[in-house]
């Protein structure tokens, strides 16, 4: 990674769309992923209908939901003033969860992958950290990479059926 004279990467794109949000944000202190390392999708769809379609899609996939955190409703319940939405879904293939977890049982710290389905300024949106990505941060493996590989692809197409 490439760092101007100021410190922060040389990356026009990171700089231009994470650093302002960081940075208006209290955030800019804490260190912060590149943005490759997501996958994020628009949605015209209503947070509810995304939230619907989403689920539908990972079933559809072969994936199972192991568990919805509902992030907004539960800021709000705690009686912290939060507009957004935000559903995290867990959501798990077995068999793929079972070879990475063979590989490398400390990996279980990364499982199961998540995607969130959130508001940001009105826009309905459709997300993940990329499982490619991240295993890769965490280990060399190449069986694992091609793990990641697969659980990406799915994941990603999961996302683009429900925006």
């Amino acid at each position: 990674m490439q760092l101007d004279t100021s410190g922060r990467r040389a990356d026009a794109a990171f700089n231009q769309t994470v650093l302002p949000f960081r940075e208006t944000n209290g955030f800019d202190h804490l260190p912060t992923a590149h943005p490759a390392m997501y996958y994020l999708a628009d949605s015209d769809k209503s947070f509810e209908q995304a939230s619907s379609d989403l689920e539908a899609s990972v079933k559809r996939n072969g994936f199972g939901v192991l568990h919805i955190h509902d992030l907004g409703t539960t800021l709000r319940g705690k009686g912290i003033d939060f507009e957004p939405q935000c559903r995290v879904f867990e959501v798990c293939n077995p068999l793929q969860a079972a070879k990475v977890l063979a590989t490398d049982m400390r990996l279980n710290m990364a499982l199961p992958c998540r995607i969130s389905v959130f508001t940001e300024n009105g826009q309905t949106r459709i997300g993940m950290i990329k499982p490619g990505e991240m295993l890769a941060s965490l280990s060399q493996d190449p069986a694992l990479a091609q793990i990641a590989k697969e659980v990406e692809e799915k994941t990603i197409r999961m996302i683009d059926e429900a925006k």
